[in-house]
């Protein structure tokens, strides 16, 4: 167990860290591109391709943006990481069809499969060395569930 007020940390600690911010970049980076690089409205459209409704993309939207910067910085890390499991489940829903290989034309569901467990272990194991929330004034403006 590491001693997060003294900033002494483990070996497990960076590594928690380490895929944190694995996470959180993948997630913000997803959702710039939704907005920056296909656009709102053809990501709207493109969701209604599949049969999803419009709200359905603005959530998409919505959590990889806030939810990836959560994880990214350390704060909220647990709830942001267990409330995109849903979304990285449905990620590998659109993709299960294309078959398993991440490769194979259109995205198979393999990396969004590892991302559901990559999202899981995040929530389990917390943020790790070098979380916003560990900064002193940050973690006492925030409520106890939120850190660690």
């Amino acid at each position: 167990m590491s001693n997060y007020q003294n900033n002494t940390y483990t070996t497990q600690d960076y590594g928690a860290a380490l895929l944190r911010v694995t996470l959180g970049t993948l997630l913000l980076s997803h959702g710039l591109l939704k907005v920056y690089g296909f656009t709102i409205p053809g990501t709207v459209a493109f969701f209604g391709s599949m049969g999803l409704p419009p709200i359905a993309a603005y959530l998409t939207i919505f959590v990889e943006l806030a939810g990836g910067t959560a994880i990214l910085l350390g704060v909220f890390t647990r709830l942001a990481a267990l409330l995109s499991i849903p979304l990285l489940a449905g990620a590998t829903w659109v993709h299960i069809g294309n078959g398993w290989v991440f490769s194979s034309p259109n995205g198979g569901w393999e990396f969004p499969a590892f991302l559901v467990a990559t999202a899981a272990v995040v929530a389990l194991q917390g943020a790790g060395a070098f979380a916003l929330d560990r900064v002193k004034f940050v973690s006492n403006i925030l409520p106890k569930f939120a850190t660690a």
